[in-house]
């Protein structure tokens, strides 16, 4: 396991804004994960990142430790009945790659969704009427209540709209997932995921550092066209500002800071607020 200090966190998060931690640790096997909180105590709590997908890092620099769950813990095994076993820092790019690789149906709606496989369990990320839950059989988590590494299977994870058990308990840390995927023909499947991609392209502010949507969609409402009734849309705080391309969005569009960022995110809520009475819920996580 690696172990470094005084880490410089920037290509660590999607927006790209600076920040560092005092110490970041990158696990590459679950008895990693047990000896960082066994080992390593700390008086501040540690932070969970995974690929540093919806995050907003608030801080120029943390006291805590980071644990970074990527490329080093990324294992995934691809069995013959369509079950994926994958470990959590498999970005959900390489795992919808490696299925159609393996004629596998089922992860395309992901290919272009930006987050690790562990922080999609957590949140329930998906698109277009699909979400992780669809394709998932269980989760294998470590329980920092006991140090134990345990299990649990679908129907007891309470999947909700961008959420889920984990996010309700940030003492279960997901390590592992497995999937199930179905045979499917792989040029119907490179389509649809070529497809997706192109249609999000136009749409979303690719051209600048963002951790996707900013807000969950309110029961009821659309959250762009209310930020951009309001003539926010190219609206900046420091370097964040409101996509021009999508009102959904914030970017990273000239060396913003987490601040920046957060700033903003609050004052759309505000204005969102003040004007429709829709109270919205920031859906990357805060830190």
């Amino acid at each position: 396991m690696k172990v470094l200090e005084d880490f410089d966190l920037t290509n660590y998060n999607s927006y790209n804004v600076y920040s560092r931690c005092k110490r970041a640790f990158f696990p590459q096997t679950e008895k990693d994960f047990v000896a960082i909180y066994q080992d390593f105590p700390s008086v501040h709590e540690k932070v969970i990142l995974g690929g540093g997908y919806n995050v907003i890092l608030s801080k120029s620099y943390y006291e805590n430790d980071f644990i970074i769950i990527g490329e080093s813990f990324s294992f995934v095994s691809f069995q013959n009945d369509g079950v994926v076993e994958a470990e959590a820092g498999l970005d959900l790019k390489s795992l919808s790659e490696l299925a159609l690789q393996n004629q596998l149906s089922g992860l395309e709606i992901f290919f272009d969704i930006p987050s690790s496989l562990g922080g999609a369990v957590v949140m329930n990320a998906g698109a277009g009427g699909e979400d992780i839950k669809g394709i998932l059989i269980k989760v294998r988590y470590l329980d920092l209540h006991d140090y134990q590494i345990k299990e649990i299977y679908k129907e007891d994870i309470g999947f909700e709209y961008r959420n889920s058990f984990f996010q309700r308990n940030k003492d279960k840390i997901v390590l592992k997932a497995w999937l199930s995927l179905k045979k499917g023909n792989p040029e119907t499947i490179k389509a649809k995921m070529n497809d997706i991609k192109t249609a999000r392209w136009l749409k979303q502010p690719k051209e600048y550092p963002n951790a996707g949507s900013v807000f969950k969609r309110p029961k009821g409402h659309f959250v762009g066209p209310m930020i951009e009734g309001l003539g926010l849309k190219g609206y900046s705080i420091g370097g964040a500002k409101v996509s021009e391309k999508h009102a959904g969005f914030i970017v990273n569009f000239e060396k913003a800071s987490g601040k920046d960022i957060v700033d903003l995110a609050n004052y759309i809520k505000k204005r969102v607020f003040d004007h429709f009475g829709v109270d919205l819920e920031i859906e990357q996580r805060i830190i």
